[in-house]
């Protein structure tokens, strides 16, 4: 060994003897927590519905006064036939769509489809419920 690693080692350990440990604080434990519960809250994402509160109230009036329009301002039968235009529009889609017909793999599709989109959201909605709660 050197001569200058020598005295490098009696520094160190002449260092070392006159230094002490530091111990922390009393309130170390409680500053460190305080400071990980306030990463925790930044972290925390607040659930934010697709559609707020006002705007489903805002919807469910203009239903409830679509239907109040409709039931008392609706024009009589005798007025206005909706047989001869539902007769109407009923030859005019028949003739339009005579000439497609479908497999039955296709209306199965069809029907399977929406059913299988509807389980999805039921349980996409119960997943983000659950990973969104306080």
């Amino acid at each position: 060994m050197k001569e200058s690693d020598k005295n490098i080692e009696q520094l160190i350990e002449k260092m070392m003897a006159e230094d002490k440990p530091q111990s922390p604080s009393i309130d170390f434990t409680s500053k460190i927590m305080a400071d990980i519960h306030l990463l925790e809250e930044k972290k925390l994402k607040v659930y934010k519905p697709l559609i707020s509160k006002p705007i489903w109230i805002l919807m469910g009036l203009a239903v409830a006064a679509l239907v109040i329009y409709v039931s008392l301002f609706s024009v009589s039968e005798t007025d206005f036939k909706i047989d001869e235009v539902g007769k109407l529009y009923s030859d005019r889609i028949s003739t339009a769509f005579s000439g497609i017909h479908f497999s039955k793999n296709i209306l199965y599709a069809i029907l399977i489809v929406p059913i299988m989109i509807l389980v999805q959201v039921g349980i996409l909605k119960h997943y983000f419920d659950k990973k969104y709660q306080l």
